[in-house]
């Protein structure tokens, strides 16, 4: 059984050729103390709320391993999260493809840089695009990201630490299975559900967050750890900078129905 378990998290996470609800907080404490328990859910939520109102650099780090090599992919560029739009650069080294450049305008996303469009950009609507990688976003989506993690439950603070030079406080929970398989692709969803079954309980998929003295999430972090490694960090800077981001010209672009591959995700 454990080998299967460790076969299947292989198969869920590695990429190709390379509870209860978030009030849940301080349950544990519950009737110990006259005093509220402090909500910290709520202050991560807020926190990634305040944060989707404005714009940010964004800088997100991708890293898969066995223990063995680790695989990492990068994702950077400029996001106007109150406007949904922005523009990313994604990477991986070495990969077979190394670099794909994405923009986030008009409901779409337009790539420029998967197989087969080299030259040219490819375009999907953004509710349609799915994820083919637990933890991955539908085409590194930040605000998907955000999402899952301001779903997190069973929410403790760990501390404060400084985040880019700038102290944050750090809360810690985990996510459920609906949100850790949000908008997955059928055949991801169905290995995820799978290793939940043999494992006889719910993945334990860690949820991090860092919030600013500004109130404001500045990094955040799903992680999974078992014989394999998965774990995907967004940090946040440059809050309220100008953003440009415009679909490239229509006699440019080509339609795209569904869209796989390392980076993409």
């Amino acid at each position: 059984m454990r080998r299967s378990i460790t076969l299947l998290c292989a198969a869920v996470l590695l990429c190709a050729g390379c509870s209860g609800d978030p009030d849940e907080d301080a349950a544990d404490g519950a009737g110990k103390s006259s005093a509220p328990a402090a909500d910290h859910g709520r202050a991560v939520r807020t926190a990634i709320a305040a944060t989707g109102r404005t714009t940010a650099r964004i800088e997100k780090k991708i890293e898969t391993g066995d223990g063995t090599k680790t695989y990492t992919i990068t994702v950077a560029g400029g996001f106007d999260l109150a406007a949904d739009k922005g523009r990313l650069a994604v990477d991986l080294p070495g990969g077979a493809i190394s670099h794909l450049d994405e923009v986030f305008a008009d409901g779409n996303v337009y790539l420029r840089g998967v197989q087969g469009l080299e030259d040219t950009w490819g375009s999907m609507p953004r509710d349609k695009a799915e994820g083919h990688y637990m933890l991955r976003a539908p085409l590194n989506d930040p605000e998907h990201t955000l999402k899952q993690v301001a779903a997190m439950r069973r929410v403790s603070k760990l501390g404060d630490e400084k985040v880019n030079g700038v102290p944050a406080t750090h809360y810690r929970g985990t996510i459920d299975h609906a949100t850790l398989t949000l908008r997955l692709a059928k055949s991801a969803r169905s290995k995820a559900d799978e290793m939940r079954d043999l494992l006889g309980s719910e993945i334990p998929v860690f949820a991090d967050a860092w919030v600013d003295g500004e109130g404001r999430a500045v990094r955040v972090r799903l992680s999974f750890t078992s014989s394999v490694k998965s774990e995907v960090t967004m940090t946040l800077s440059d809050f309220g900078k100008p953003v440009t981001a415009s679909a490239p010209p229509s006699s440019e672009v080509v339609p795209l129905t569904a869209v796989k591959g390392v980076l993409p995700g």
